[in-house]
């Protein structure tokens, strides 16, 4: 029996663990000179005694079916390696692994391979990356329809180039791409300024909803350096989850600002139809944002006319996926079943080496609606799909 046993799962969030060729791999000739090494970037620096292990293992269970067996058993163990765990950086394996957690579909998001062109001050870069990136991600996930693959669109190039990207990504076959949450220069226009409105139609075009990943923030930073001048050491959690009690703290804050300024810039409102999900900010907030929306919006209602409520704008445009562990079924009963998806962060450490238990444990009053709402019905909302 699969690990998802009797549920219908869509997984909204999971990850490749890059080999160091995976953009090199499928770059196009004049891009392979503009692509920095994996192992050059600091922000989630490469363990190579790591990834050298991982191709070591993956040779081993293919050739010896006990091998295999061994990892298959140990599939939820997260104190292995990313490169360890079944399925990190092959998609046929990766297709084996869906089998064994019995999940209906699961969106792919890159990992090292983000940081490897994302932190660059040179557009040309970013450009070429990004295409690489995209590309990558769509070759993983082609062989099953299960996998969604979800690539990257730096909307800080401005919204032509940014366009450019995001239609040669769809055609290459990603099924939707992370957004920075913050544009980096202050001299630019916003994300949500109408000269953007083609990218925003874009996705509603191609019935794809918007990604924004806690990692993909456009170099913001909620906490100042100065606080980490405390005379202790910095805790880490590991993967890309932020360093510190802080940066755990405020994880929600460049989500919470983004989808505020696509609500209040009236984004939704001039593109009904468009979707969008936050991965990795957790969901704790959401409660006392939704009231903010609210309440901000009461006092500038004299200035604008809103046609609803904020909070209920957010409530049909936006889904969020928490972590396993937070108090979900308190969330809901204070947001409402609409709003939260079910995530693994396969193979990241953070995703718990038992999320559906861990979710369950916090949703023991959740009735069976608002359990398929979890696990695939606010999925197949977001996606327009009926399994």
């Amino acid at each position: 029996m699969s690990y998802a046993q009797h549920r219908k799962i869509i997984d909204a969030d999971s990850h490749v663990i890059e080999l160091d060729d995976f953009l090199h791999a499928v770059a196009d000739e004049e891009h392979k000179d503009l692509i920095p090494l994996m192992s050059s970037q600091k922000e989630l620096p490469v363990v190579e005694a790591g990834l050298a292990r991982g191709r070591e293992l993956f040779e081993k269970r293919q050739k010896d079916p006990e091998t295999m067996a061994k990892f298959e058993e140990a599939i939820l163990d997260n104190t292995k390696s990313g490169w360890n765990r079944l399925g990190a950086f092959d998609s046929a394996e990766r297709s084996h692994a869906l089998d064994l957690f019995g999940y209906s579909i699961q969106w792919i998001l890159p990992t090292f391979s983000f940081h490897q062109i994302a932190h660059t001050e040179d557009l040309d870069v970013l450009d070429a990356g990004s295409r690489t990136l995209n590309k990558a991600m769509a070759n993983f996930c082609k062989t099953d329809e299960r996998l969604k693959a979800i690539g990257y669109l730096p909307l800080q190039l401005g919204p032509k180039k940014a366009l450019a990207i995001m239609k040669q990504g769809f055609e290459d076959g990603c099924y939707s791409f992370m957004i920075d949450t913050n544009e980096p220069n202050d001299k630019n226009i916003s994300f949500t300024h109408p000269d953007f409105d083609p990218i925003w139609n874009e996705f509603v075009e191609k019935k794809s909803p918007f990604v924004i990943h806690v990692a993909v923030n456009g170099h913001y930073k909620a906490v100042s350096e100065s606080f980490k001048n405390n005379g202790k050491t910095e805790l880490e959690l590991g993967g890309d989850a932020p360093a510190g009690e802080l940066g755990l703290m405020t994880i929600n804050s460049s989500a919470e600002l983004f989808l505020s300024a696509m609500i209040f810039d009236g984004v939704f409102e001039r593109h009904p139809e468009l979707r969008g999900i936050s991965m990795e900010h957790g969901a704790f907030w959401l409660p006392s944002w939704l009231k903010a929306l609210d309440y901000t919006a009461s006092l500038f209602k004299r200035k604008r006319e809103f046609k609803e409520l904020p909070s209920e704008t957010a409530r049909r445009h936006i889904k969020v996926s928490p972590f396993a562990g937070e108090p979900v079924g308190w969330i809901i009963e204070n947001v409402g079943p609409e709003m939260l998806v079910y995530a693994s962060d396969y193979p990241h450490p953070e995703g718990t080496s038992d999320p559906i238990r861990k979710f369950e444990a916090t949703m023991t009053d959740c009735d069976e609606e608002t359990m398929n709402a979890f696990y695939h019905g606010n999925m197949e909302d977001l996606m327009g799909i009926k399994l």
